[in-house]
């Protein structure tokens, strides 16, 4: 356990820079309560699962309301490389799928769902494919799909990015046992392509609690989409028939992950923040925000029109398990930074296996303003105390970088190094943000 005020970067050990943090992004400040109707493209997760089905699909798919980022840019350019054709007006694709086939190069950048999903449906192709991407994506586990697919048939060479995988044409696919309790990505990429496979797949999962449920509840319900048969049997194995997919044809939703720290915007400054088009009932994880929220003293309401969050006079403390909505550990922390109490996150080791060590960088970030924070293995303790300017590194992660946002709103001088690291899934964060606020008039998702 490290105690607080001494968690650096090196302490945290992740990576940074010799040099002092170059000039970035100013945060703005927030000096009236922030009042805005703030319009959330479409779900990242939803929209990289959609395009791997569209890829396998019978016919071709239009896929209304997807999300234009770097994540989803770079699986529809690896999709484009193995040979689907992909044509994109603004948020309206249209997939229509080919034989896939290698050569090929796929830059996975620093997506998850282009490292761990693409592998399983790129073992159906003919050809050397190889797999690489940013050179923090080569630190990500990998051998937990790379290990399964081989016992599935596949041929590949590495254990880690960069890899390259021998396509046969064909992957028999059949029966794997797996620990995925790094992440979920390892099973819904098995799931994604089981379909497939020659004869489905039947995954297990032998391990730690799987974290991140919620995304393969969203992957088994994709997968039932498009008429594919998949069964849960228990909470840790998962059955894929061989069989057609069927054309993607729902909407894509919002990403409420995305939406969470607007939402945040209004619980710290006393707010009112609205988010069109919330769904009633979803998988996303991003939806647990509700519950969050309102345990901190804000007040939630949902009708046909969306979900609106109303900023309490003072926020309260938090005890809360965020193992199966990890993804939201940044914004949570941003704001109990602001509790009236001491706040606890737990069950959020898995984070240390995302782009960057979350809990690391977010201790070293809250440290550096002058909080008061204990990172454990699994954990982080926040106390509430005063908070200073000064820089806020996003260690090339979305959503670190748009916690040091949330926190910039109370905090006067937070400098953010690389907001432009939010463009992995929200392009122009730093516009809306800015218009959002009050400070900038030129970002048309947002009315205040």
């Amino acid at each position: 356990m490290r105690d607080h005020g001494r968690v650096t970067a090196a302490h945290a050990g992740i990576s940074a820079p010799d040099d002092p943090v170059r000039p970035g992004w100013s945060a703005p400040i927030a000096d009236h309560p922030v009042t805005a109707t703030v319009t959330v493209p479409g779900s990242k997760s939803l929209t990289n699962r959609a395009l791997i089905l569209a890829a396998q699909a019978t016919a071709p798919s239009h896929l209304i309301g997807a999300l234009c980022s770097r994540d989803t840019d770079l699986m529809a350019a690896a999709l484009r490389t193995l040979g689907t054709s992909i044509t994109q007006d603004g948020s309206d694709w249209l997939v229509e799928p080919r034989p896939l086939s290698g050569p090929a190069v796929i830059d996975c950048g620093l997506a998850g769902t282009v490292m761990r999903f693409l592998p399983p449906l790129a073992a159906t192709a003919g050809g050397a494919i190889t797999f690489d991407g940013d050179p923090a994506a080569r630190r990500r586990p990998m051998s937990t799909v790379l290990d399964a697919l081989r016992s599935l048939g596949a041929s590949i060479d590495g254990t880690t990015l960069p890899f390259t995988l021998h396509g046969a044409g064909a992957l028999a696919g059949g029966t794997v046992r797996i620990d995925a309790s790094a992440s979920s990505q390892f099973v819904s990429g098995l799931l994604l392509s089981g379909a497939s496979f020659t004869d489905g797949v039947l995954v297990e999962h032998r391990g730690e609690p799987l974290p991140s449920l919620p995304h393969i509840e969203m992957t088994v319900a994709a997968l039932r989409a498009v008429g594919v048969r998949v069964h849960a049997e228990g909470q840790d194995t998962w059955r894929v028939e061989p069989g057609p997919v069927q054309p993607w044809t729902a909407a894509i939703e919002p990403d409420l992950s995305n939406a969470t720290p607007f939402l945040a915007a209004a619980a710290v400054t006393e707010g009112v923040v609205s988010i069109p088009g919330w769904p009633s009932t979803t998988t996303q994880a991003g939806d647990a925000i509700r519950g969050i929220l309102t345990q901190m003293g804000a007040v939630v309401d949902t009708d046909a029109e969306g979900l609106t969050v109303h900023g309490p006079a003072s926020l309260l403390p938090i005890d809360v398990d965020l193992h199966d909505v990890g993804e939201l550990t940044p914004t949570v922390a941003a704001l109990a930074v602001f509790a009236a109490g001491v706040s606890r996150l737990r069950g959020i080791g898995h984070l240390r296996g995302h782009e960057t060590d979350r809990l690391a960088a977010l201790a070293a970030d809250i440290a550096a303003l002058g909080g008061d924070v204990v990172e454990d293995h699994d954990s982080l303790t926040i106390r509430p105390r005063p908070l200073h300017g000064g820089a806020w590194r996003s260690y090339a992660d979305h959503r670190i970088a748009t916690a040091g946002a949330i926190v910039g709103l109370r905090v006067p001088g937070v400098v953010v190094d690389d907001i432009d690291t939010t463009a992995k899934t929200l392009p122009g964060f730093d516009r809306i943000w800015a218009s959002m606020v009050g400070r900038n008039d030129e970002a048309p998702a947002v009315t205040r």
